[in-house]
């Protein structure tokens, strides 16, 4: 079969969205959905669930009589749809916290801003289909990968993908249970802390290392692979190796505060706005290098339309070419804006105001979700600056905001978040839609199909996310220590997102060390610049070194770690630099795991609510961990063995 032939001809229909195949989308939607909204909270960084969602319903709808590989397709399609709008959610949404608009999550509103997202960001998509995946023919490897997995399923030698799906399923569900344990034993039983860290006070400074022994971060570093974990890891070093004890140094340590609790001290009150510097850097410079894809992506949708009344009129259209009607993309386009204006008139009490913000963040998510699709083609969406996009638009907005409100409006944060919640949540859905129909189009799926099972992803998704983020709240904190919650879940997006806000509308920030981000974000913008003209392969992006400024150290440690378990793997094998694909799905189960078991412990805290008499924490052995981290510490290296062993085992893997 050649590589531009799919597999199911034009000429071939087959059942599609089916009751099982719709079924099981929305399970899967809400279950990765709510695995990423976890992840990202804790790591800062998310991860793509096309190939996983593609495994796991292989295996469970080859157990029905009649199945094929275009409801594989189907279901994958609106999972990944879920889990990609959990990003779009989490980098913005817990800010409205943070900056105080809300006390708890508000499910209506976060539901309508998640769904306006995500359905903006699937509409807009719809026309460049054609033009990106069709006539420019954009790489999109992460389709790429997914397409070969189903087609798995499709093998011409009989037994061979019924045997390799089973055992890729065993893999995926394996790691997941072995996440999930190991979740509960830490952060359930409390049987062994979450990391081992120390700091080490030296003259008028400190020195700091840790290590998160998480086995998801384990696995996050290794889908990623060693480049970008290593330039993540770069960052934190610069951080917390160099800017800390540097800080102290000048200025001394923070009174009453020594070893740990001052390199902490340091870190949150000084060196983070460092990280906010380097990002601000960062955004702008992703806007700039976004001129030509941009441009690019406004003519392709300009041929796209010039081109729809004849493509339409034809009397017979290949299956495989049939994309959502131009109705519906209006219909539903008009429809979202109403919720989204009624939601802007509420924040701010000005109806003039929140039309203007109507107005801004539809074309900022057209703009964004267009460049976000495009992108995905060049690399991949789970390399998007989403990110950046999401800075420059808070950043727009509340300037906007600033001109007709003033610098002291008390409602100013949350209306320019609320906007850029919308915008993320497009520019998410953006790459990942492509990435589903380019996956569709190598196997031949019917386009509008696939559109409208997006719509169910983006539904399942929003539907979910609110009580998921209200769980994660109760039981870990987000964001801010508090004296209920000491080590809350980092969600480093949505702390940016809220600092850049409050300093906008009169919070301030510490400005001279912002500046220094901003001068390290230009510095490392000329060596990037350098290492692309002359060739090389490692390259530096700014938005990765400057998230690695902004998380703890401990985090990006183990995210470099599984990085360099990827690296041994691949030097082992001889394979390409793209993953295994059973490594690949051990690494995705353990974050899948881990992720869903932290949820469910958070279950019991809103089962006290109904029932006071329900321990808020019935698994509890101890109060302290009674070993520290060590027991993690081996566990987490015994978790690493496993991982590198599945990534080298049988060269059918690879």
């Amino acid at each position: 079969m050649k590589d531009d032939q799919p597999v199911v001809p034009a000429t071939v229909t087959l059942p599609e969205i089916t009751l099982k195949a719709v079924v099981l989308s929305i399970l899967l939607a809400a279950v990765l959905a709510a695995a990423n909204a976890y992840l990202g909270l804790f790591a800062g960084m998310t991860v793509s669930a096309s190939i996983p969602a593609a495994v796991a319903s292989m295996a469970i709808l080859r157990l029905f009589r009649r199945s094929n590989i275009l409801e594989n397709n189907i279901v994958q399609t609106a999972a990944s749809s879920g889990e990609a709008l959990a990003a779009g959610v989490i980098f913005t949404i817990p800010a409205l916290l943070l900056v105080g608009y809300w006390s708890v999550f508000d499910y209506w509103q976060t539901t309508m801003i998640a769904l306006a997202g995500g359905l903006l960001g699937v509409l807009f998509t719809i026309p460049l289909r054609r033009a990106l995946i069709v006539t420019a023919r954009l790489r999109f490897p992460e389709g790429v990968a997914t397409a070969e997995v189903l087609k798995v399923a499709a093998s011409d030698r009989p037994g061979t993908g019924q045997a390799e799906t089973g055992r890729d399923f065993r893999a995926l569900l394996s790691a997941a249970l072995v996440g999930g344990a190991v979740k509960f034993g830490e952060s359930g039983m409390r049987l062994w802390t979450d990391s081992l860290e120390g700091a080490m006070q030296v003259g008028r400074t400190v020195l700091y290392a840790g290590l998160n022994l998480s086995p998801a971060l384990l696995a996050v570093g290794y889908i990623i692979g060693l480049h970008t974990a290593l330039v993540v890891f770069l960052g934190g070093v610069l951080g917390w190796m160099i800017l800390m004890p540097a800080y102290g140094l000048l200025n001394g340590l923070p009174p009453d505060r020594t070893g740990l609790a001052a390199a902490t001290a340091i870190w949150s009150g000084h060196v983070r706005y460092v990280g906010i510097g380097a990002m601000l850097i960062g955004g702008l410079w992703t806007l700039t290098r976004l001129r030509e894809p941009v441009w690019q992506s406004l003519q392709a949708l300009r041929a796209t339309v010039q081109d729809q009344g004849t493509a339409r009129s034809a009397t017979l259209m290949a299956r495989t070419e049939r994309d959502a009607p131009l109705g519906w993309i209006v219909v539903p386009f008009v429809l979202s804006l109403i919720p989204m204006a009624w939601i802007y008139t509420t924040v701010v009490s000005s109806l003039v105001i929140g039309l203007l913000m109507t107005i801004v963040m539809a074309l900022a998510a057209f703009l964004f979700a267009s460049v976000a699709a495009y992108m995905a083609g060049l690399v991949g969406s789970s390399s998007n600056p989403v990110s950046g996009v999401t800075i420059a638009t808070i950043m727009l907005a509340s300037l906007l905001l600033v001109l007709f409100m003033g610098a002291g409006h008390p409602a100013g944060p949350a209306a320019a978040l609320v906007i850029g919640a919308v915008v993320c949540c497009a520019a998410a859905m953006g790459g990942d839609n492509l990435q589903d129909l380019k996956t569709g189009h190598l196997v031949g799926a019917t386009p509008w199909k696939q559109q409208l099972m997006q719509v169910v992803g983006v539904v399942t998704g929003a539907v979910i996310l609110a009580p998921v983020l209200s769980l994660l709240q109760a039981k870990y904190g987000i964001g801010e220590p508090t004296t209920v919650h000491p080590h809350p879940l980092n969600a480093p997006q949505a702390t940016l997102m809220a600092g850049l806000t409050r300093s906008v509308f009169g919070a301030g920030l510490p400005w001279p060390l912002v500046g220094l981000g901003a001068a390290i974000g230009v510095a490392i913008i000329l060596i990037d610049r350098r290492l692309e003209l002359r060739g090389g392969e490692f390259r530096l992006p700014v938005l990765a070194v400057a998230l690695g400024i902004y998380l703890p150290l401990k985090l990006s440690a183990a995210i470099c770690m599984g990085g360099v378990i990827a690296a041994l793997a691949k030097n082992t094998v001889g394979q390409t630099p793209k993953p295994s694909r059973r490594g690949l799905l051990f690494a995705a189960g353990l974050i899948t795991g881990e992720a869903l078991m932290g949820i469910l412990l958070a279950l019991p805290i809103a089962l006290v609510a109904l029932w006071p008499a329900f321990s808020a924490d019935p698994f509890t052995l101890f109060d302290r961990p009674p070993l520290g981290g060590w027991p993690g510490l081996v566990i987490v290296t015994m978790v690493g063995a496993a991982l590198y062993r599945v990534a080298t085992g049988s060269p059918r893997n690879r």
